[in-house]
């Protein structure tokens, strides 16, 4: 009988190193998010900018809401006053907001828009958050017209009011990809700027606020946090003050010198009135101060979390629905057109922007400022590889 032959254990495989361990944990963990279409759990990297706190969800940053809640109180104080112009400090106050409010938006949107790709997550967010929202505005916005002046005029590719915001801003972030790849983006889109006011641009697209903006929209994507918490010192925030201060008398003083249109950005050199050269010129100041502007709002702008920080995170809200109340206001306010009378609709558009942000606000109106279309989108479809 032969006798057998004993087993020979397998040797024992080699530990597998923590970081190898940890992208193949971190590879199965995408390959289940993709399959049940957790694009967040793919692409964290892509997830809303927030600060993990531990055993805790994430929370916003508080100084980006806090800029944000103060800039639409601007907007909205500028619409609300924009009538009451024939005042003289009402007319300065509208050229010195005007000059930095929809650029200080801009920026922020840049800044929050430097993750941006083509991944369906991203996608969808740009149709239910920017594409959407437009054509449900556009359309209402048409009521208001309608009913007061009797005229009804419907075009989704031209931009009623205060719609060419959504517009411009669905444009430039389908843009972002290429910006983020260009080896001077910035100075690529001053360029277009400037080129875009010798150009007598058609209406539709908002191409003239688009182009004309457009700088201050790769700027904040150019921007980093670093760049930010150098905003944060003490110095640049008594540096930031002044240059508001400097900024509002400037304003004061030569607001009657300057064309209104050069702050609203919606008109070539030729239809302002002025060669391209001198155009270009102003332009460029125009860019430059609207920068300079910018970095001072940000630099006084408070870091730490206040009582309306929560607020900054729905000012789109305030942004669209405020207009509604703009609309039926300038048809009553002749008797306001007196300092106090500015001062008054002024200290109305700090409340107003304050409560359109207030969370029952955007229960009512989500419907329309944040529509929730998941039903309508499927997985993405993708040609079977050929055999």
């Amino acid at each position: 009988m032969t006798a057998a032959t004993p087993a020979v254990p397998n040797p024992p495989a080699p530990p597998v190193p923590a970081a190898a361990a940890s992208r193949n944990a971190a590879a199965s963990r995408n390959a289940a998010a993709a399959a049940t279409g957790d694009a967040a759990a793919v692409a964290p990297a892509l997830a809303p900018a927030t600060v993990p706190r531990a055993g805790k969800a994430a929370v916003r940053d508080p100084y980006l809401d806090n800029a944000k809640y103060l800039a639409i109180i601007l907007v909205v104080t500028g619409h609300l006053i924009e009538d009451l112009r024939d005042v003289p400090v009402a007319h300065a106050l509208y050229f010195f907001g005007y000059t930095f409010h929809m650029p200080l938006f801009i920026t922020l949107s840049g800044y929050l828009s430097r993750n941006f790709t083509f991944s369906a997550g991203k996608a969808r967010k740009l149709i239910s958050g920017l594409a959407l929202p437009y054509v449900i505005f556009e359309l209402a916005y048409s009521l208001p017209r309608l009913l007061m002046y009797g005229k009804l005029d419907i075009s989704l590719l031209d931009p009623y009011y205060l719609t060419w915001f959504l517009m411009s801003l669905f444009l430039w972030r389908l843009s972002t990809p290429v910006w983020q790849q260009l080896r001077w983006p910035l100075a690529i889109a001053v360029v277009l700027s400037l080129l875009g006011g010798m150009s007598e641009l058609p209406d539709e697209l908002s191409m003239n606020r688009t182009l004309g903006l457009l700088p201050f929209y790769v700027l904040g994507l150019m921007l980093r946090p670093e760049h930010l918490d150098l905003l944060k010192r003490p110095w640049v925030r008594v540096a930031g003050a002044l240059v508001l201060a400097v900024g509002l008398v400037a304003a004061l003083t030569f607001h009657t010198d300057i064309a209104t249109e050069w702050i609203r950005w919606r008109h070539s050199n030729a239809k302002i009135g002025v060669d391209d050269l001198t155009g270009s010129l102003i332009r460029f100041g125009m860019l430059a101060a609207g920068a300079v502007l910018v970095a001072a709002f940000l630099a006084v702008t408070p870091a730490r979390r206040t009582w309306y920080s929560g607020l900054g995170a729905a000012t789109m809200y305030a942004y669209l629905l405020h207009g509604f109340v703009v609309k039926v206001l300038e048809r009553y306010d002749d008797g306001l057109a007196t300092p106090w009378g500015v001062a008054l609709v002024a200290a109305f558009g700090v409340v107003l922007a304050t409560v359109l942000c207030t969370p029952p606000v955007r229960r009512l109106t989500r419907w329309a400022v944040e529509p929730d279309v998941s039903w309508a989108f499927t997985a993405i479809r993708r040609p079977r590889p050929s055999r």
